[in-house]
């Protein structure tokens, strides 16, 4: 049974619109840009959302929050297709499966300076803004569905479970449509959380590269509806692994990765040899990389096109996987006969002690529509999940 993911919705540093982060995109231009916002008297890299969100105002008090803003702002692109679908399978057969890790935490950080100010928490603050189920919520309340909701928070792999999860919802007949994807905004405790593990880079993130330093956080939401009706691209295969290495770096040698990689292959029921292109995790840190690198080029070898799209959205985290597949998903669209493929940022200079990869540079295209890609999505805990996107015509 094919999966297709319909309908996407996409909101990141790039732009608020397919025709926006499209053209940023394939002209090689970073969202990412300075700021202090999220750390005081540091200035960071980071891959902001600067659009005007919908009013929070309207949801439910522990609903509101700026992330779940964000899912609205997404929803938004999707919204008319996800209405049909409910008037055509009913409202207990739609689900939601969302990946994120911050959820409301920015606004349970502005909760409690408030408090530490002023000796008590505002009347707008409420607890469950945090919770990691509050995007899932939000949108079964928007969208008013009974059917499952949930979310994955299993750091930088939140969405690619997601839509893993959703698919495995559709298959076992849970659910004819499911809204998936994943939210995630910018908030100081993610900033100093990773700044305290020396992963931030005071510059742009440089994947691959012998110069890399780490990685720029970022911000965005990316939302699919999936049903078994076909459309162009079809999530034709998903693995998840386990490698439980250590809390916050990957097993050098990537036993998990590979076999998330290859269980992901043989669910789609291809060989590595067609895999057009690959959207590598690319954090830019020094044991990420070694590890992908190395497990990429036995797999595939060292011609297969490669890029990491963290260069123009910046790594954001639950909502990473998502937004990647959304911008695979819009390179898979008609209008990209030639198969322009989203190329690597980076300063030009390889890492010596990793093996060759094809890094696919501005411009670079296969001559040819974008039939199959692979995207990996490798986070803390050894949680690894890794995507097989296929487009039907």
């Amino acid at each position: 049974m094919k999966l297709y993911l319909n309908k996407c919705g996409i909101v990141c540093a790039l732009g608020d619109s397919h025709e926006q982060v499209k053209r940023a995109l394939f002209a090689g231009e970073s969202g990412i840009a300075p700021t202090d916002a999220w750390s005081p008297g540091r200035v960071l890299p980071l891959g902001r959302v600067l659009t005007a969100l919908p009013d929070g105002g309207v949801l439910p008090l522990g609903q509101r929050s700026r992330n779940n803003q964000l899912a609205l702002a997404a929803l938004a692109q999707i919204r008319a297709a996800v209405d049909a679908a409910v008037l055509r399978y009913g409202s207990n057969r739609i689900g939601i499966v969302i990946g994120t890790s911050t959820s409301g935490i920015a606004e349970t950080e502005a909760a409690l300076q408030a408090h530490f100010t002023g000796g008590a928490l505002p009347a707008e603050f409420h607890y469950a803004q945090q919770e990691m189920g509050s995007p899932a919520a939000m949108l079964a309340h928007e969208l008013k569905v009974t059917g499952p909701a949930y979310a994955h928070s299993s750091a930088c792999a939140s969405g690619a479970k997601a839509l893993a999860s959703a698919a495995r919802l559709i298959r076992m007949g849970l659910c004819d449509a499911v809204v998936t994807g994943g939210v995630d905004t910018l908030c100081g405790f993610t900033v100093a959380g990773f700044s305290a593990l020396e992963s931030v880079s005071a510059a742009r993130c440089n994947p691959l590269s012998a110069n890399r330093e780490g990685i720029n956080i970022g911000e965005g939401a990316a939302l699919f509806l999936m049903t078994r009706e076909p459309a162009a691209v079809a999530l034709c295969g998903w693995g998840e692994a386990s490698d439980g290495h250590h809390m916050s770096a990957p097993d050098p040698a990537g036993s998990g990765a590979r076999l998330a990689i290859t269980e992901a292959l043989a669910r789609a029921g291809i060989d590595a040899a067609q895999i057009d292109y690959i959207n590598l995790h690319g954090t830019a840190t020094i044991q990420n990389d070694a590890m992908e690198s190395r497990v990429v080029h036995d797999l595939f070898g060292p011609a297969v096109p490669v890029s990491s799209t963290k260069g123009f959205t910046g790594h954001a985290l639950g909502a990473a996987a998502a937004l990647e597949a959304a911008l695979i998903w819009l390179a898979m669209q008609d209008d990209n006969p030639e198969g322009l493929l989203p190329p690597h940022l980076w300063d030009g200079v390889p890492d010596p002690a990793l093996p060759a990869l094809n890094v696919a540079a501005p411009g670079a295209r296969l001559g040819r529509p974008l039939d199959w890609a692979l995207s990996n999505s490798f986070a803390f805990g050894g949680s690894n999940a890794t995507l097989v996107l296929g487009r039907t015509r």
